[in-house]
């Protein structure tokens, strides 16, 4: 009788290896869930992402309004005949103005 139980016992954990441990095992499975669950949080990170560029290259292809609101965010760019007024906090310091070196005319 203990032979018997040893038998069953022995196949038992025999059978169940593979179930846990093998290659398509359930330690396995939670894995590649986690990785798939990963994957799908990356592509629909990307997704919006694609979006918001496809939005972007819709405004830029129908009209001038987003490339004029591009030109004021990124570049500084103002239209004529208006004034720019940049509002600082408290603690920022005044940026530095650049002005481009211009080359004198006229006699030595």
């Amino acid at each position: 009788m203990r032979l018997l139980f040893i038998v069953l016992a022995l196949l038992t954990v025999i059978t169940q290896y593979p179930l846990w441990w093998g290659k398509g095992g359930w330690l396995r499975v939670q894995e590649l869930q986690r990785k798939v669950a990963s994957q799908q949080e990356t592509n629909e990170a990307l997704l919006a992402r694609n979006n918001a560029l496809q939005a972007e290259v819709q405004d830029l292809k129908s009209g001038t309004a987003a490339i004029e609101e591009r030109a004021r965010a990124e570049l500084g760019m103002i239209k004529e005949g208006e004034v720019y007024v940049q509002i600082l906090a408290p603690h920022e310091r005044e940026p530095q103005i650049k002005t481009p070196d211009v080359p004198k005319r006229g006699g030595h």
